[in-house]
């Protein structure tokens, strides 16, 4: 690829994840509503998951990631930690991504800390990546299956729902959370 294209794929990127992050930029309130749905799906959706948001000490929870490419992409959305059932902060989850790819998709991702030393990593780590200051280990279950939380041994795990709830196989890796403030 040539310098000239380069610039040219690394200004549209930036459009569209900041077009992306200023349309939709979301009020506290609107965050937590879309917080609290997603649990709720999650919980109703797959037995077991209670449980094991019992068992974390700290939950990052973005309702809505959208995704949006054209032969290069980028991914924005926001969301909030949640320790004790409480919010702690509000943080956004921005990727950028380069290869074949087409159109526009959402996606919920929950990230659980099941460890204080794992969610102390996460919160004095100022755009904390995925991949390069923490591993996600991203478990796959399908509609109506079930966590057996006594295998889960990663001290971060994750979980991607899809518009219909189901939960697929993706990769989080390249993925910036930063704080941001409401």
């Amino acid at each position: 690829m040539s310098l000239k294209h380069l610039g040219i794929a690394i200004l549209a990127l930036a459009t569209i994840v900041g077009a992306s992050s200023q349309s939709k930029a979301a009020s506290r309130g609107e965050i937590d509503a879309g917080v609290d749905a997603t649990l709720h799906t999650f919980y109703y959706q797959v037995r077991g998951a209670r449980e094991l948001a019992h068992k974390a000490v700290g939950m990052l929870v973005f309702p809505s990631i959208v995704k949006a490419g054209f032969g290069f992409g980028g991914e924005y959305g926001e969301g909030a930690l949640l320790i004790r059932g409480r919010t702690a902060g509000y943080y956004n989850d921005i990727s950028a991504s380069f290869g074949f790819q087409l159109g526009i998709q959402s996606r919920s991702v929950i990230i659980m800390f099941m460890t204080p030393h794992a969610l102390d990593q996460f919160r004095n780590t100022a755009g904390w990546k995925v991949g390069v200051d923490g591993s996600v280990a991203i478990i796959t279950v399908g509609i109506g299956g079930s966590i057996d939380t006594n295998k889960i041994t990663s001290p971060v795990v994750g979980f991607v729902l899809d518009p219909q709830g189901l939960m697929y196989n993706l990769t989080l890796e390249g993925s910036k959370i930063s704080r941001i403030s409401r």
